[in-house]
């Protein structure tokens, strides 16, 4: 396709609407540049985000080239409003996924306008390019509405209150509406009910109700309650009703540095969120949420009949295990950054890390949600029993690395993470588990992360074994409470990370200066979770006045919507895939244990 990077939004500048089954990206001209139909994970049917509009836009905007624009969230929802301002008028455009009445229910895609005040004209473009722009849309006039149809077959109608045609296989319309007049567009499966006259205004009620009712539950009163309120409505969207998977983002093949090649598919669930995910849905009462989400991480650990199964590091959200990676070499990609993929080839990796991250989440669950079944129970003895056996192995690391398999400082922790709260699960429910073997292989990845970890000469832990560098997910280890954030070791190497990976509070991975350590060529941006990971483990050394002022930067560095994306470019602005969820819940869970220290509260952790 062409190469229009000059036509394309920033990252930074969308919002998102999303109605759990799949979701939308909204830029602040008033386009809906990425969505995909009917799944999160199904191909795109608007892809100008990664393109030009001719790989599928939804354009719809006042004649207001003087305008002020502005994105907002209608209070407590993820509905969407886009906002006008000029002397001639002000004009609103709302924007939703209605959330269904069943999780069968196709996603709707919603767009109603309203005149504030004055008169303007609007420009309508609906350009539906099925398959990622891979295969031919014809649209073809039905009465009022218009029928996009691909391999002859209809999929999608769009219907409005204002005249539609047709213009190259491209909905349009032209129109004037005057103070307090309305419009309004839905594109949705062609056979959906909610098409019916009337509908759509109860739609638009349920659906605030939904949302304002869900996050009315949250027990967060802290000082950054409408942050952390917004961070938890973003899980929420990018959580399956069906599945009670979390995707990790929105969207595929953002980059990571500008016009570079580290442009992946985001749109699955990792095993490596799975404790961070628990613990921010426990941390703000939303119990069932975690239930559910555990749920679906016991179906990746036995199969339909009891057994056991091979742990992989990331899923498809309805289970699937391969995901082939594909580059769509037709799109020119989000600023030029080539190739654009789909599918995550990384689920053939072994990552060590990831039992760590599984075993914290049962851990919590228990803890605070349902009790673990007997089955569940046999199914973790045979989960740590694996990592007795593999804990020394090399692995990818929990960045996927590309490049030669290391021992990696991260993956070591992680494995006597699932050991220690194996051991402390056994123990505060009574159950049955070979406790001197798992003491043993504890104490043996202790002793082994001090003694082949610990650089004397640079004074800090490094990256693996044999390396010298440092690694933002060192940040974790006061975190999982394998070493006090007070340990002069600790601080020395946190001390060590402040002069090498932070830049004005954003945190580097690690600096891609290491013999090219994971394989792929460039550099990448700032690690958004990590920034946040960094302002809590100031919080535990003690360091409140620093925390506060880093998270205080932070915050700043959010689009206007209050939402993140996987990194930042040296100027703050958002790269990668958007919105990310570990940075949400990195957000959550450094803003609950601050807002606690700086209230006074002791925290203490109950194990």
């Amino acid at each position: 396709m062409a190469d229009h990077p000059e036509r394309q939004s920033p990252i930074d500048a969308h919002g998102i609407i999303g109605d759990m089954r799949s979701a939308a990206l909204v830029n602040d001209k008033g386009s809906v540049d990425f969505f995909c139909w009917p799944e999160f994970d199904s191909p795109s049917i608007f892809c100008s985000l990664l393109d030009s509009p001719e790989a599928g836009i939804f354009q719809l905007s006042p004649d207001l080239p003087d305008a002020r624009r502005e994105q907002i969230y209608l209070p407590d929802t993820n509905v969407l409003q886009t906002r006008w301002l000029s002397d001639r008028a002000v004009v609103e455009v709302t924007d939703l996924l209605p959330v269904g009445d069943t999780e069968d229910d196709l996603p709707l895609l919603m767009r109603r306008i309203r005149v504030v005040s004055g008169r303007a004209t609007f420009h309508m473009r609906c350009a539906v390019r099925h398959d990622y722009a891979r295969a031919h849309t014809r649209a073809r006039q039905n009465k009022q509405d218009v029928i996009f149809e691909a391999a002859g077959q209809p999929t999608l109608r769009l219907s409005s209150d204002q005249a539609l045609r047709i213009d190259a296989n491209v909905a349009v319309a032209e129109f004037t509406l005057e103070q307090d007049q309305t419009g309004q567009f839905l594109l949705g499966a062609f056979d959906d009910p909610r098409f019916m006259k009337g509908a759509a205004e109860l739609c638009l009620q349920r659906t605030l109700k939904f949302w304002r009712d869900w996050i009315g539950q949250s027990n967060y009163r802290g000082r950054w309650r409408e942050m952390v309120n917004r961070s938890a409505l973003a899980m929420k969207l990018l959580t399956s009703r069906k599945y009670g998977a979390i995707l990790a983002a929105a969207t595929f093949g953002l980059p990571e540095s500008p016009g570079g090649e580290r442009n992946w598919d985001y749109r699955f669930t990792w095993i490596r969120d799975a404790s961070f995910t628990v613990y921010a849905f426990m941390r703000l009462g939303f119990v069932a949420e975690a239930n559910a989400y555990m749920r679906w991480l016991r179906g990746r650990v036995s199969d339909c009949r009891g057994k056991p199964m091979k742990l992989n590091i990331l899923y498809a959200i309805d289970g699937r295990q391969e995901l082939p990676e594909i580059e769509l070499a037709h799109l020119s990609g989000h600023g030029g950054a080539q190739p654009v993929r789909i599918g995550n080839q990384a689920y053939e990796q072994v990552q060590l890390d990831i039992f760590g991250e599984l075993m914290d989440a049962i851990y919590l669950v228990n803890k605070y949600g349902e009790a673990i079944s007997h089955e569940g129970w046999k199914h973790t003895v045979e989960v740590i029993d694996q990592v007795c056996q593999t804990w020394e192995q090399k692995d990818v690391g929990i960045w996927e690395m590309r490049g030669a398999q290391y021992h990696f400082l991260h993956s070591r922790l992680m494995c006597w993470v699932a050991l220690d709260r194996a051991i402390r699960l056994a123990s505060k429910r009574s159950l049955p588990a070979p406790f001197a073997r798992w003491d043993q292989t504890r104490q043996a990845i202790y002793a082994d992360i001090w003694e082949n970890f610990w650089c004397e000469e640079r004074g800090h832990f490094v990256q693996h074994i044999g390396g010298t560098g440092l690694d933002g997910s060192m940040l974790l280890m006061p975190l999982v409470r394998f070493v006090s954030a007070r340990d002069p070791r600790w601080l020395a190497t946190l001390e060590s990370i402040e002069k090498s990976l932070v830049r004005d509070g954003m945190i580097y991975r690690y600096r891609n200066d290491d013999s090219q350590i994971d394989g792929l060529p460039g550099s990448e941006g700032a690690f958004a979770a990590c920034s946040f990971w960094y302002v809590e483990c100031l919080a535990r050394a003690g360091r409140l006045d620093k925390a506060h002022l880093e998270f205080e930067q932070l915050l700043r560095y959010a689009n206007p919507l209050g939402l993140y994306a996987e990194e930042f470019d040296s100027h703050g602005r958002h790269m990668g895939n958007t919105p990310q969820a570990l940075t949400h819940l990195a957000l959550i869970s450094a803003a609950c244990f601050l807002d606690r220290r700086l209230s006074g509260e002791k925290v203490v952790w109950q194990p």
